[in-house]
């Protein structure tokens, strides 16, 4: 079976419930499955100010380390319709990746949160995905195939460009269901992808 990194940048933990999520459905598949996160750039009395939640069980990523996986999972909140700038960081560590061509032929896939439902997941995406590109990766979205991102009932993300969640002005917001079994759904197809290409 494929092996498969869920790395990601969480300030507050919403996005590390999503990565949680998101290695449970690859899991499923019988897929190998690592989830990591990207080191902290803030300094740690800054970070303490703010509250962010410095104490996570994830390990620190190196960036050599994404070569040895089959697909890649991105995630990072949004940050004024961006990426964070410690999720721009580490990826713009991959210069040598890039140069060697050691992530053409994988599997990407992407995933975000953000404060409002309008407030740039998309764009965020599609800045995840478009390093991904650069890196000659293939991408596995979040299709209609999970019909949760269609519902008109309650607050929910979901993009076909990937997972997301809503966080709130606050962090107020956990991840709902919907938004979680929207991860756990993505990633199971990165999964079965990844499983056909590498097994």
């Amino acid at each position: 079976m494929s092996k498969i990194l869920v790395l990601y940048y969480s300030s507050y933990g919403h996005i590390e419930t999503m990565a949680g999520a998101m290695a449970e459905g690859a899991r499923s598949t019988g897929a190998q499955v690592d989830v990591k996160r990207v080191p902290e750039t803030v300094p740690v009395e800054t970070a303490k100010a703010a509250y962010y939640k410095l104490e996570q069980p994830a390990s620190v990523a190196q960036i050599e380390e994404l070569a040895h996986y089959d697909a890649i999972i991105i995630v990072g909140p949004t940050r004024f319709g961006r990426i964070s700038s410690q999720l721009a960081s580490f990826l713009d560590q991959a210069g040598g990746l890039w140069h060697s061509g050691a992530l053409n032929g994988k599997i990407g896939g992407a995933f975000t949160s953000s404060a409002s439902q309008h407030g740039g997941q998309e764009g965020t995406l599609f800045q995840i995905i478009a390093n991904m590109l650069h890196f000659g990766m293939t991408i596995v979205g979040l299709p209609y195939s999970y019909q949760g991102q269609l519902t008109l009932e309650e607050i929910a993300g979901g993009s076909p460009y990937g997972a997301t969640t809503i966080a709130g002005g606050k962090g107020e917001r956990q991840p709902s269901k919907i938004d979680l079994d929207g991860a756990r759904h993505q990633g199971e197809l990165i999964a079965r992808t990844a499983n056909k290409l590498f097994d």
